[in-house]
Order: structure tokens, then C-alpha cells, then sequence
């Protein structure tokens, strides 16, 4: 549970912890045209015929087809954004078990056929028997310069012959999880539009997001808090780095404060054995990763008992979003409520 490279590190904030610290779902899209580039939302300009549709993805892959996709695969987290957005999965796989994973509750998951529940373990037979016309899946970079290592399989995939396996069922498009969290959002979104997402759905969740963000810039700046970001283990302390983690990082731009020790150092994580987490209890907000310790589990730990957080009670369960405009302003309205109950205590 110890992997640390990138891919270790997006599983550790979705998979083992994100969204910072991912495989398919088929959606039932109304049918037409449309053709956008992943990363900007921009035309592809392939010059095809009104009825092809033709899209480039973050890794600069594009994939052309006959008439826009209805029937889509995703991973959970881009599948939760295509429900946001009024689409209809008909099948999805996740890090977790789908059926309870918090962030799908409002969502009809009863047309949805679950294909996977753990990182990489995907019904391959389920999934083709779906008949998808295209994949989603994301992809991180390997470093803080947002570079991709095209010899690593996407987000999602156990590795890359589960690739071509699932590459041979559907076309595959990536969509780049890494930094700026307004960019991930955007490159969402606009492959949901593409997909066929209705404009003024997408403008409606903008609004609340642009809601949220006022809300959260508020509270943020009427505070003096630092937010510990984090997931906890046997092993000790991951803390996330802002500048990495694409949701951090978009809060951070609005007027949160978190805890960045190194921000020079190691890329996504600053890593505390046990041993040494005395050297970043300087959180007034401790956000515990949902798959990882909690606060009786941190309060056992003997190393960790007097953080100022800790004692005081401000430990709260966290679970990434969906980098999507109505799953954000969700998640913003639960930082900003936890920012106007809490007080500086470190």
C-alpha cells in the first residue's frame, strides 16, 4: 500500500486516501454533433461531415466516430460529473463499492450496471456485454510541471494490458488530473457537452458554483485558519500539497489557507512517519481522507494526541469530489460551513 509513485500517489488520495490526495460507466446520451478538445473545451476543427464526431483528449489522443457517442464508459468520478450534467450512465466502475459510495446518493443508479468496485479490478465481459462506444478514464502527471509518461497506464487501469483489452471493446479518452483544479473542471465539463450535456444544466451548476466560491472566499478570508489535508495510516501522515492536488489547489486560489511545509519538495505529498508528525501539527482543521484513519484512530497514536486540531475536536471525515461544477459547490459548501464552526486553535 506503499506505492508512491504518481499513479500510488492518485490512489492514495482516491483510491487508498481525491479529486487532489481515477472503469467505466455507459451513458445514455441524447443523440448529434459535437466535437471539443478535452483540455480547453476548444473545436477539434477535424473538418468531418455534421454527423461525425471527433474529440481530442489530454494526452493529445483523438478519437473519431461516426456519430456522437450514446453510450458511454466511465470511471466513477468522471461518471458522478455526467450525472451532474443530466447524463445517464448505464454502467460505471469505481475505486469503491459504487452501490455505497456517498458521492452517487441523489443519483438513479438503478439503470446502472456496476462493472467494477476496487481499483483496476474491471469486469471486462460486463463491460463489453454494455456495448460502449467510447471509455472515459483520467490520467495524472508525474510531476508538478504537468507532465504525462505515456508508458503508464491511464487512471484506473490495473495495468496497460487491461488496457488494450479495454481499448479493443471501446475507443479510450483521458481526461488530465493534475494542478489547476478550474482546468480539470472545465475539461470535464466540456467533454460532457460534447457527450451532448445540456448548456443551460452546465449553467445552472456554474451558477452554484460561482455561489459556492464567493461563500467559501468569504469565510476563508473572515479566518485565520490552516487546513491539514491528509491521509493517515499505520505507516504515518500523508499530508497533500495544495499547489498538487487539483481541489486544494482551486480552494487555495479562492483564500484557503493550508498547511504546505515544503512546498518546494516532493511532489503531491509531504510524507510523516509517526515518529516525526510532531513536525506538522500546525493545523487548526485536520481534513481526514475517508479510507484513512479517523479521529479515534489519530487519537491513539501516541506521537499525534496533542495536535492543537486534534484536541480540539476539529477533525473531520473528507472525501474528494467530483471535479465537476455541481459536485464542487457541493464540496465548498461543506469547507466553508466547517471554516465559520471552527477556531483557531495551533
Amino acid at each position: 500500500m506503499k506505492d508512491l509513485s504518481l499513479r500510488g500517489t492518485a490512489r492514495l488520495l482516491t483510491a487508498l486516501l481525491a479529486a487532489v490526495l481515477g472503469v467505466t460507466a455507459l451513458a445514455s446520451c441524447s443523440s448529434g454533433a459535437a466535437a471539443a478538445d478535452a483540455t480547453t473545451g476548444a473545436p477539434a476543427g477535424s473538418g468531418a461531415a455534421a454527423a461525425e464526431w471527433s474529440y481530442t483528449d489530454a494526452t493529445g489522443t483523438t478519437v473519431t466516430l461516426p456519430q456522437r457517442p450514446e453510450r458511454i464508459a466511465s470511471y466513477a468520478d468522471y461518471a458522478i460529473g455526467m450525472f451532474a450534467y443530466g447524463l445517464r450512465p448505464t454502467a460505471v466502475f469505481g475505486r469503491v463499492d459504487v452501490a455505497t459510495d456517498p458521492r452517487f446518493a441523489g443519483y438513479d443508479l438503478s439503470q446502472t450496471t456496476v462493472v467494477g468496485n476496487s481499483y483496476g479490478e474491471i469486469d471486462l465481459e460486463a463491460l463489453a456485454a454494455s456495448k460502449p462506444d467510447l471509455i472515459v478514464t483520467g490520467i495524472y502527471p508525474t510531476d508538478r510541471n504537468g507532465t504525462i509518461d505515456s508508458t503508464q497506464p491511464y487512471y484506473a487501469f490495473a495495468d496497460l494490458e487491461q488496457q488494450a483489452q479495454l481499448a479493443k471493446i471501446a475507443p479510450i479518452v483521458a481526461i488530465k488530473v493534475g494542478g489547476n483544479g478550474l482546468d480539470v473542471i472545465k475539461s470535464l465539463t466540456a467533454l460532457t457537452e460534447a457527450l451532448g450535456a445540456s448548456p443551460d444544466t452546465v449553467a445552472a451548476a456554474r451558477a452554484d458554483f460561482d455561489r459556492a466560491s464567493t461563500e467559501l472566499t468569504a469565510a476563508a478570508t473572515q479566518s485565520t485558519l490552516e487546513v491539514t489535508q491528509m491521509y493517515a495510516d499505520a505507516d504515518g501522515i500523508y499530508v497533500v500539497k495544495p499547489d498538487d492536488e487539483p481541489e486544494t489547489q482551486l480552494y487555495q486560489s479562492l483564500g484557503v489557507t493550508y498547511t504546505d511545509l515544503h512546498p518546494d519538495g516532493t511532489y503531491y505529498w509531504d510524507i510523516f512517519s509517526w515518529e516525526n508528525v510532531g513536525q506538522m501539527m500546525t493545523g487548526d482543521v485536520l481534513l481526514a481522507n475517508v479510507e484513512g484513519f479517523q479521529q479515534a484512530e489519530l487519537a491513539a497514536q501516541p506521537t499525534f494526541a496533542a495536535s492543537p486540531a486534534l484536541v480540539a475536536g476539529q477533525v473531520h471525515t473528507w472525501n474528494g469530489a467530483a471535479l465537476d461544477y455541481a459536485s464542487q459547490a457541493v464540496q465548498m459548501g461543506k469547507l466553508t460551513e466547517i471554516l465559520r464552526s471552527s477556531q483557531q486553535v495551533a
